[in-house]
């Protein structure tokens, strides 16, 4: 089938047996892949009420058709589970090679479950899947285990996902890292991995991966690159500065959150921008398979190279625990990539126990702008050493346990980005109502708000914003299970996605037709998060920015107003008020029908 392998493995590592089935048709029409796929597989086999650690959750590896396609930015997988730290349906989003290695390797999908007695990895090897004993890798780094693993297949060309110790040791927030700096990050599904003994998945493969209309394949693959190169942002500022560029633009807008969400402004900014990065420690570019943007950075340090932190990497462990020094912010990243940890919930839940500690409330002293103790939390976090082990649990749990979870700058659990809500009305609604927890790129509001992409909104406004941010986040799942970037939503809309999976599959999809499946998509993770135990009171934000207003810049004065926010959005979404599909709006998209009406 074009753009699939067509089969999708179940990997049931209680009994180290493997099973292979079709792709339905149904559901590559109604799901198309990636986070789709894996949304509708969790729906079926995970019960809503299950521990995230137990052996009744499933992990879902699943990529989707434009996955090494060729298309530009089409290399995108998903993992998809229940998350031990906000207890929705969440996925995890990465790119790199893998996606198109599991697919080339012959599977669409890859469903783990059961829990192995000892620790194993997964081999997925051209249409041949085998559990073998991964002893010797545990308590490995990830860049020690993808060696290994490279090594003793004698492949270098292979990719190689695992988890590093923190995966193992079950902390809440520890991610699934490929090719040593690419990361399935946020929502702790690398604790679920390590929960299941499963500490490596290895992909190779030599699967060819057809397309349905070649000349209409090659036609869009240029109009794309084109579109992609003449954007301000994703030709312009994303490849020359990478996302650090958005450092001072942020700060210069007073919506950079400091010291845990007390202030929006960072004086010393430009310190850790990514200005500053390319004039001092940058040695070169990179990117995943078939980019063409190449905004991930490769520094060099003290004579060491390394993969370059991120716009949210650097606001997380820089602004946010009040530190401006980039070489502690670069051996963060790389300490959070060699033990598989989520930057964003790393350094949050580390300003958390800051200011905990600042205002008197735990007994350890955390301080704000010391860099070399923040490192050493960072390793301490991963090993679940000493006040790292608290820390572990992700910053609600941990101000929640010292009597202040108003503190922990988080949304159902999952701690923020590096955007202050007070400033964003509609950022802040997407904040608020993801189906994921605290997160920016399940509708990225900051497009239109701050950086006029595809139109500049004002961000102080809620004129329209409930519309705004239901098409952005149905965009976003649309994006996920197709296996493209998030980035290319910068140049493209609705109708570039729909040519692009229909040149790639042979279906007929239209805009509408995009985010139809994208609000398919997004009311299955609702529905199931609602038999988990969320309500409408998790649809929220943390106190301190619905009643604290900011006091610099151009928002002073300004809190997130939850209400008419909320009820615009129940409302444009179908929902009743308290945030519950209504059974007209599930049967328009076919959710709990035996077979979702095909398109």
């Amino acid at each position: 089938m074009n753009g699939y392998a067509e089969k999708i493995l179940h990997v049931d590592l209680t009994r180290e047996r493997t099973m292979e089935e079709p792709f339905p048709e149904a559901w590559r029409r109604a799901y198309i892949g990636g986070r789709g796929l894996g949304v509708r597989i969790l729906e079926d086999l995970v019960n809503p009420g299950i521990d995230p650690l137990g052996p009744e959750n499933v992990l879902v590896f699943a990529t989707g058709p434009t996955a090494g396609s060729g298309l530009p930015l089409g290399s995108r997988y998903d993992v998809v589970t229940k998350s031990p730290l906000t207890g929705t349906l969440t996925s995890a989003n990465s790119g790199g090679k893998f996606g198109t290695s599991m697919k080339r390797a012959g599977y669409d999908a890859v469903v783990i479950l059961g829990r192995a007695e000892r620790p194993v990895s997964l081999l997925l090897d051209n249409g041949h899947a085998e559990v073998r004993d991964a002893s010797p890798l545990w308590g490995m780094t990830t860049g020690e285990t993808t060696t290994a693993l490279l090594e003793d297949l004698g492949d270098p060309g292979a990719s190689v996902a695992c988890i590093g110790p923190a995966g193992e040791r079950l902390v809440r927030f520890s991610g699934i890292i490929n090719e040593t700096s690419r990361a399935a990050g946020r929502g702790g599904v690398g604790a679920v991995m390590g929960s299941k003994n499963l500490k490596a998945v290895a992909a190779r493969g030599s699967g060819r991966i057809t397309v349905a209309d070649r000349d209409r394949f090659l036609s869009l693959k240029g109009e794309i690159t084109e579109k992609i190169r003449e954007n301000a942002i994703s030709g312009g500022g994303l490849p020359r500065f990478g996302t650090a560029v958005l450092v001072n633009i942020i700060n210069e807008n007073y919506i950079l959150p400091v010291r845990n969400f007390q202030t929006a402004h960072f004086p010393a900014a430009e310190k850790i921008s990514g200005e500053r990065m390319a004039d001092t420690i940058l040695s070169g570019k990179m990117g995943c398979q078939t980019c063409v943007i190449q905004c991930g950075r490769d520094v060099e340090v003290e004579g060491k190279r390394m993969a370059g932190p991120e716009y949210e990497t650097i606001w997380a462990f820089g602004p946010d625990c009040g530190i401006d020094d980039l070489g502690a912010v670069t051996e963060a990243n790389t300490l959070c990539n060699d033990l598989g940890l989520d930057t964003i919930s790393t350094g949050s839940t580390i300003a958390c126990a800051m200011e905990l500690s600042e205002k008197g409330y735990i007994d350890d002293v955390v301080r704000f702008g010391d860099a070399e103790q923040m490192v050493d939390l960072v390793r301490r976090i991963g090993h679940r050493d000493g006040l790292g082990d608290e820390l572990a649990e992700g910053s609600f749990r941990f101000a929640r346990k010292h009597g202040h979870p108003e503190l922990s700058m988080s949304v159902k659990r999952q701690e923020l980005p590096a955007y202050d809500p007070r400033g964003l009305q509609g950022h802040g609604l997407a904040y608020a109502t993801s189906v994921r927890g605290g997160d920016h790129v399940y509708g990225y509001l900051i497009a239109p708000e701050v950086l006029g992409s595809p139109e500049k909104l004002d961000p102080y406004s809620n004129d329209g914003k409930a519309v705004w941010t239901k098409t952005f986040q149905d965009l976003t799942a649309f994006i996920d299970s197709s296996g493209a970037c998030l980035f290319t939503s910068f140049p493209l809309g609705a109708a570039d996605y729909g040519a692009m999976v229909s040149a790639v599959t042979g279906y007929d999809i239209d805009a509408g037709e995009v985010l139809r499946i994208g609000e398919r998509v997004w009311n299955m993770q609702k529905v199931f998060n609602l038999k988990a135990g969320c309500t409408r009171e998790d649809d929220t934000l943390p106190p301190r920015l619905l009643r604290e207003p900011l006091t610099e810049g151009a928002p002073k004065g300004r809190v997130w107003e939850r209400e008419p926010l909320l009820d615009d959005y129940y409302r444009a979404r179908g929902w009743d008020r308290e945030g519950r599909p209504t059974p007209e709006k599930l049967r328009e998209l076919g959710i709990g029908e035996e077979t979702v009406p095909v398109p």
